[in-house]
This record gives structure tokens, C-alpha cells and sequence, in this order.
């Protein structure tokens, strides 16, 4: 069937550009725009680093004099303030262009709606919330480090039908089958760091990179979460990998063990004056270094201890169609258990897909008290 050339069509491709960067913008949205003028594309534009030209300049310049009069279609409200780049309201101003389509406001609150008012002052045209909620998702993770100073915490497990992430024995290779293992090095190819606890490094001793046949990827911060620095300095993770590695630990560790951790290549951030890591306290801390998203790919505990923090923005989880058993073998989430199912917590905004012989579920964590007050 022959696509209908309309407003959607062309916002389409846009958000299709703008999906390609995901994961190189940093904390920077990722943004596509399209330049339309008598029937025919002439400008295109995706931002693609943080600091760099806006996905708006980069179609203007492509349109040259066809941008007067064009219709702009762009994904984010364009920007109305000077920050690493000038604002992109003011450029499409300049440019003549006769009409802007968006998709979404720009969560900012320094912009919020601003971009938008300031080109309906100018006398454009200004259509407002075409695939509004594919755009919204798509910058899930903007939205939330601009508006907290908190990344966006991803949780990925992969689990048997009976919800074990591991044999009693502690076996886990492989539950999930390689398609779905490939789509996991795109998602760390999409966040900014990956997370996991320091027992996943004691088992497994990991390299948590990413790795795609033929291609690179961008290479994540790897970030352990370690109370009492247990990582040995020699672990796969200090030898192996270009990326920064960052120990989230606590104030109580020996300081000397801190130094040789330092020696080794770690970053070393205490994180709480208890025994345990305080992980709000460690996401703030993250949130200053202008880390805008983690995937966090540790084991039941830690996983717990984030959904029960109530820390978690999104999971992921890849079900295997395999049974293990075993009361010791380990499950996803370890936390103190809900006692009734109506207090469970619930995956909204469901997105479901058949992976091989896997099943992929993702969701957002919905809490009680927030069904029953409307808010997510």
C-alpha cells in the first residue's frame, strides 16, 4: 500500500533520522527535521552530538534558498535560548519558512513552549503535536535527566519461565538466545553507562562493552555498584574496554583499598555513610557528572533494591522458554515481597515482541499509590 503524503509522513522521517543518534547525543535530546517546500524534501537535518549543530541548522543549510516559505517538520520544539549552540527559533525566523510542524514541546523548562510562541510571534504557522507520543517516547530519556538532574534507569534481565535468572549453581549461560543478546549490545549502544552489581563482576567477571559484528559501537561508562570495594584491581573490566569505570561505594570503605582501585583505573565515588550504597544519593551523584542514562544489567539484588527505591523508569526483560527450578537459584528482583497482588507493581505502556524463540517485554514501572492518584 502507497503511504499518504501528509504532515505524519514527513514527521515519520524525521523521527526515523532521529532514531539513528540514538546514544550519541549525551544528555542532549535526539532530534530529526525535515524541510519540505512544493511537494519535494529539500532539507534534512539530525543533531548528532551534544555541542554540535542542531538537527535544524543542518536542514536549513541543506535547503539554502528553498527554506523560505518551506514547511519545517522537526520532532522537538525548536530552542529559544543560547546554550552550547545559538537558539534554533531565531533561525528559522531568518529563514523565512512559512509553516513548523512539531511533534513535541521541548520538556526543558527553559524552553517549554517558548520556541513555539516565539515563531507564532513571528507570523509562522505553527502546527503542534503530530506523533506526539512516538516523539515523547523516543526522548524518555531527556525528559527525565532535564527535569530531575537524575538519569534514566533501564533495568535489563533476562529470565526462564519460572522467573530464574540463574541455575542453583549459579549457571546463567545462556538463558536468552543470541538474537536477543545482540539487541542488549544496542541497548548499550543507546544509554550512556551500564550498571551492575559487584557479585555479577565476582561471577562472571564481565568486560561489559559493546559488540557489534563489523561495526563499533559507542562504549558505555561501565559502573559497579560495590559497598565494600570487592573488586579485585586485576577484574576483566580495568584491562579490557576504552571506557571510564566508576565504583559506587560508601564513605565506610578502607581508604587504602580505595587507592589501589584508583591505580587500577577506577573512578571511586562514595556514595551514603552506611554499609550499603545509598542509590539515590549514587543516581544524583551520576545525574552532576552529566550521565543521562543507565542500563543497569545486574542480578536480583540489585535489581530489588532499585524497584523497591522506587528508582526504576523502565524494564526490559528477555523470557526464555526454559523451566530451572531450585529454591536457591536466583530470581530478577530480591526485594522484601508485596503481600497482596493488588499492591504489585504493575508494567504500564507495555511494547511486546517474539525474539527468536525469547519473548521481549518492556514497560514503565507503575506503583500502587500512583494508580490510585493518576500520576506515573
Amino acid at each position: 500500500m502507497e503511504p499518504v503524503i501528509n504532515d505524519e509522513f514527513y514527521m515519520s522521517l524525521a523521527l526515523d533520522m532521529a532514531g539513528r543518534a540514538q546514544g550519541q547525543t549525551g544528555i542532549n535530546p535526539v532530534v530529526g527535521c525535515v524541510i519540505v517546500k512544493g511537494g519535494a524534501v529539500v532539507g534534512l537535518g539530525t543533531h548528532l552530538k551534544r555541542g554540535s549543530s542542531h538537527a535544524e541548522v543542518h536542514a536549513v543549510r541543506m535547503a539554502g534558498d528553498q527554506a523560505e516559505g518551506s514547511t519545517v517538520y522537526v520532532t522537538m520544539e525548536p530552542c529559544s535560548h543560547y546554550g552550547k549552540t545559538p537558539p534554533c527559533c531565531e533561525l528559522l525566523i531568518e529563514a523565512k519558512v512559512k509553516r513548523v510542524v512539531v511533534a513535541c514541546e521541548d520538556p526543558n523548562p527553559v524552553v517549554a513552549g517558548t520556541g513555539i510562541e516565539r515563531l507564532r510571534q513571528s507570523g509562522i504557522e505553527v502546527k503542534v503535536g503530530v506523533l506526539r507520543e512516538r516523539a515523547t517516547l523516543q526522548n524518555e530519556k531527556f525528559a527525565k535527566y532535564i527535569t530531575t538532574g537524575m538519569p534514566f534507569v533501564t533495568i535489563k534481565t533476562a529470565s526462564t519461565l519460572d522467573g530464574k535468572i540463574a541455575t542453583d549453581t549459579g549457571d546463567s549461560k545462556w538463558i536468552s538466545n543470541e538474537q536477543a543478546r545482540l539487541q542488549v549490545h544496542s541497548m548499550r549502544h543507546r544509554h550512556q553507562a551500564i550498571m551492575v552489581g559487584v557479585g555479577t563482576i565476582l561471577a562472571d567477571d564481565p568486560v561489559l562493552t559493546t559488540r557489534h559484528e563489523g561495526v563499533e559501537g559507542q562504549q558505555p561508562i561501565r559502573i559497579v555498584v560495590d559497598s565494600r570495594l570487592r573488586i579485585s584491581p586485576e577484574a576483566r573490566i580495568f584491562k579490557e574496554g576504552a571506557s571510564q569505570v566508576i565504583l559506587l561505594t560508601t564513605s565506610e570503605v578502607d581508604p587504602s583499598r580505595i587507592e589501589l582501585l584508583k591505580e587500577a583505573g577506577a573512578t571511586v565515588l562514595p556514595c551514603g555513610d552506611g554499609p550499603q550504597v545509598d542509590l539515590k544519593v549514587a543516581l544524583q551523584e551520576l545525574g552532576r557528572m552529566e550521565i543521562g542514562s543507565v542500563l543497569v544489567e545486574g542480578g536480583g539484588t540489585l535489581n530489588g533494591a532499585l524497584l523497591k527505591e522506587r528508582l526504576v523508569d523502565r524494564i526490559t526483560l528477555y523470557l526464555a522458554p526454559k523451566i530451572v527450578g531450585g529454591a536457591g537459584a536466583p530470581d530478577s528482583f530480591n526485594f522484601e515481597g508485596i503481600h497482596r497482588m493488588a499492591d504489585a507493581v504493575r508494567l504500564d505502556s507495555l511494547e511486546m515482541e517474539r525474539v527468536g524463540d525469547n519473548v521481549f517485554i518492556s514497560g514503565i514501572p507503575v506503583w500502587p499509590n500512583e494508580r490510585e492518584t493518576g500520576t506515573t
